[in-house]
């Protein structure tokens, strides 16, 4: 029956030492190695984007603890369902040392409600919480829960990463060993590419490619890279209109125009486009950063801005894109000067907190002679 199951599935790594990736906080000096391999754990918040090894980790720590493991997903679960966790942790027939770990997938999807239902028992050790998220926990999760865990940071997998995986994956028992795939090193590797650091897009794709392609006559299945390509969707984009990588995005779109970095500008630009940003909010962008940091230096750079803009809203999409590109362009590669941003700033704070005294006459609306 295991074998039914999604490839992605089925590769999990049982042991710390299966896991690949992650070196950072996994490696054997690091805390997080010492205390899952001394079943010690405290509540930890797992932060990264989608197929970086979560849950993944989680699974380790399920196969290694001695505590009972329990895993909710906060999409489906709520109160009761982590009141019950916490009945049969404490319940001491089934559970004789009163703790047990709860593993909590996409907990940012918690409410407040549901999510200060946990404080107490988090806070007297019923429950050891591992939450996993792909958004900031910083803004999406409590700030008391926040402060009882440890907030570790997982980065996209390497492409090397992601290419052991899929190795293993040809190797393993679990994996496709028994389909006798025959695939080169350097298609493999471009599957990896196109995963995009998510192991699960590169497994589903690879999957894909074998469970479709016919057997040949001496028993192998072959996969080309024609295959490869067909199997494996193009290259995701991680951007979400409405969390923290559209923000984040966007922050690193308007330092590359600040910093003087065309091909840094024009890369993010095209990364909210393909995520289906706004043109209009990337052009406001723009014009505000060719007056904030052009300025002075070129105050040529606020025309073609807000021309841009402009045009954005006659033309629309798919053409605007070359608009923005161009105004984009124009605005990182123009000499910067921010003298009229500090300039005004300094006047309203001397004007909303000193006395400025009164106009001098010789320059108000209607000047009265001084001789009366």
């Amino acid at each position: 029956m295991e074998l039914d199951k999604p490839l992605a599935y089925r590769m999990m790594p049982k042991t710390l030492d299966e896991y690949v990736g992650q070196e950072h906080i996994l490696g054997e000096d690091k805390i997080l190695y010492r205390t899952i391999k001394a079943d010690r754990l405290s509540s930890i918040i797992l932060w990264g984007p989608p197929g970086c090894g979560k849950t993944s980790l989680a699974k380790v720590i399920s196969n290694t603890t001695k505590n009972k493991f329990y895993r909710l997903n906060a999409v489906t679960s709520g109160v009761g369902d982590i009141k019950q966790v916490v009945e049969e942790a404490q319940n001491l027939l089934m559970n004789p040392s009163g703790r047990c770990i709860l593993f909590i997938d996409e907990i940012h999807r918690f409410n407040k409600l549901q999510q200060d239902a946990l404080l107490p028992f988090v806070e007297n050790g019923t429950v050891i919480l591992i939450g996993a998220t792909t958004e900031n926990p910083y803004f999406e999760v409590n700030k008391a829960l926040i402060s009882r865990s440890m907030v570790c940071k997982l980065e996209p997998l390497s492409v090397d990463d992601v290419f052991k995986i899929l190795k293993n994956s040809l190797q393993s028992e679990n994996g496709l060993k028994s389909f006798n795939v025959k695939i080169e090193d350097s298609t493999l590797r471009k599957i990896a590419e196109t995963a995009d650091g998510d192991v699960r897009h590169a497994l589903n794709g690879l999957e894909v490619a074998v469970l479709t392609t016919k057997m040949d006559a001496n028993g192998y299945v072959t996969i080309t890279d024609e295959i490869a390509k067909e199997s494996v969707s193009n290259r995701k984009v991680i951007f979400d209109k409405n969390g923290d990588s559209h923000y984040d995005n966007i922050s690193a779109f308007i330092k590359s125009m600040r910093g003087s970095d065309p091909d840094a500008a024009i890369f993010y630009l095209a990364r909210a486009l393909a995520g289906g940003e706004d043109p209009v909010f990337l052009a406001r962008r723009i014009v505000i950063a060719a007056a904030e940091d052009v300025g002075m230096a070129n105050p040529n750079a606020l025309v073609v801005a807000t021309s841009a803009m402009q045009a954005v809203n006659m033309v629309g999409m798919p053409e605007a894109r070359i608009i923005l590109a161009e105004a984009t362009v124009y605005v990182a590669t123009s000499p910067k000067s921010n003298c009229a941003y500090l300039a005004i700033d300094k006047a309203l704070a001397d004007v909303n907190t000193k006395d400025t005294g009164t106009i001098p006459m010789h320059i108000r609306n209607a000047p009265a002679s001084r001789n009366v």
